[in-house]
């Protein structure tokens, strides 16, 4: 199950991605919003704690920029949120820094690219490794600070 949230920026966005990623297997979790003006951070906090629980494996926030989705996710002790703009960095996101969440701009991608994103980072697996190494020391900085 993948989380999938965004703010009022972001619904068109949210809709496309999960048309296009249902086509393809994926089910989705809603945390919101639907159209309704609301403040990203509760969004973003909502979406996390599925991933946090245990109840999805990994999510999708969308702003107008993905900026503040992606502040406001890493402040949650076990999320690692990727802003995610193109398939390179979205791809690396996964494979060396085992990304939990991605982060989308509605106002800075169109909707083609960014299924494309969703997609890549979807399916992309961690390698693990020596990047589990380093995944670990990002996890020592969040649990001494």
């Amino acid at each position: 199950m993948i989380a999938i949230g965004c703010d009022h920026a972001g619904c068109e966005m949210k809709k496309a991605i999960i048309d296009a990623m249902s086509e393809k297997g994926f089910e989705f979790k809603d945390v919101g919003c639907n159209g309704e003006k609301c403040d990203y951070p509760n969004i973003a906090e909502a979406l996390c704690n599925e991933i946090t629980s245990g109840s999805c494996e990994k999510g999708i926030l969308v702003c107008g920029t993905g900026i503040g989705m992606s502040i406001a996710a890493n402040k949650i002790k076990g999320i690692r949120a990727a802003l995610c703009s193109d398939s390179f960095s979205t791809k690396y996101t996964r494979l060396h820094n085992d990304a939990n969440v991605m982060c989308l701009g509605a106002r800075t991608l169109g909707p083609g690219l960014a299924e494309e994103l969703a997609e890549i980072f979807l399916t992309t697996e961690f390698e693990g490794g020596r990047h589990q190494v380093r995944v670990d020391l990002i996890s020592k900085l969040e649990n001494n600070n």
